[in-house]
């Protein structure tokens, strides 16, 4: 990835949200979020006002050790507008147990006020496109 100075600062505010999830650091995280915020992933699609998402980080439940992101590609869309994409790898404790998810990741930020801030994040987990290393299908061919 060609790396230029809004691309620089991008990766470095992706990796500050991380973060900031990680300390569960909810000032940071507001900072960093747009009201509201659109998230994705295997548990659907959500619309999280700042509020929620502030809740959401200090509830309990899970906790995130570590992270490591690869493969980063940013794009530029305009001056006020960037996608950033990437894998990552999490080592959490969820419900007391030890998990580690491999996923592949975009988050889209935007420019208000001066300020970067994330509009939408998605997470998809990594493995077989069509799910079929999850679970096995109720329909027979």
């Amino acid at each position: 990835m060609a790396e230029g100075p809004i691309e620089a600062q991008l990766l470095d505010l992706e990796k500050q949200y991380w973060q900031a999830i990680k300390d569960r650091d909810v000032q940071a995280a507001m900072r960093l979020t747009d009201d509201p915020c659109i998230v994705t992933g295997a548990q659907g699609v959500a619309r999280i006002s700042q509020k929620q998402f502030a809740g959401m980080l200090q509830a309990g439940g899970w906790t995130l050790h570590q992270f490591d992101l690869s493969d980063v590609q940013v794009r530029v869309l305009s001056e006020d507008v960037a996608i950033l994409a990437y894998k990552v790898k999490e080592v959490l404790t969820v419900e007391g147990k030890p998990v580690t998810i491999d996923a592949s990741d975009s988050s889209t930020w935007v420019r208000r006020d001066g300020n970067w801030v994330c509009a939408l994040h998605t997470e998809a987990l990594t493995g077989d496109p069509f799910g079929r290393d999850r679970r096995p299908s109720p329909l027979k061919p």
